[in-house]
């Protein structure tokens, strides 16, 4: 200490970085069970396909025409609801209308 009063300096030491002792920290269990992402090819940017749509049944579906072709005869019973122009779909045990909603029960 007598020295460094003194004023004179001491020469700096080449500080060597301590060796890792440790061990690096193991990947959990969890980790290692995950998969790697993978990639995804972009898709090409271009025109959709087009959508898919159900064909509207035409009227020939709701009506019976007589071989004579002068008569026609209904299939299906209008909503007592709505009116004429409104037919009740089949459900087998049940007719239903889907404008309103009414529904009348086919008798056993």
């Amino acid at each position: 200490m007598a020295e460094k009063a003194k004023g004179k300096k001491e020469q700096p030491s080449e500080k060597i970085a301590p060796k890792p002792t440790e061990k690096p920290a193991e990947k959990p269990a969890e980790a290692l069970l995950e998969k790697p992402e993978e990639k995804v090819a972009a898709k090409p940017k271009g025109k959709k396909p087009p959508k898919v749509r159900k064909k509207e049944k035409g009227a020939y579906t709701r009506y019976k025409v007589d071989p004579s072709g002068w008569t026609l005869t209904r299939l299906r019973p209008y909503c007592e609801r709505c009116g004429p122009g409104y037919f009740m779909a089949d459900h087998g045990d049940r007719y239903a209308c889907g404008h309103c909603g009414f529904t009348r029960y086919k008798r056993a």
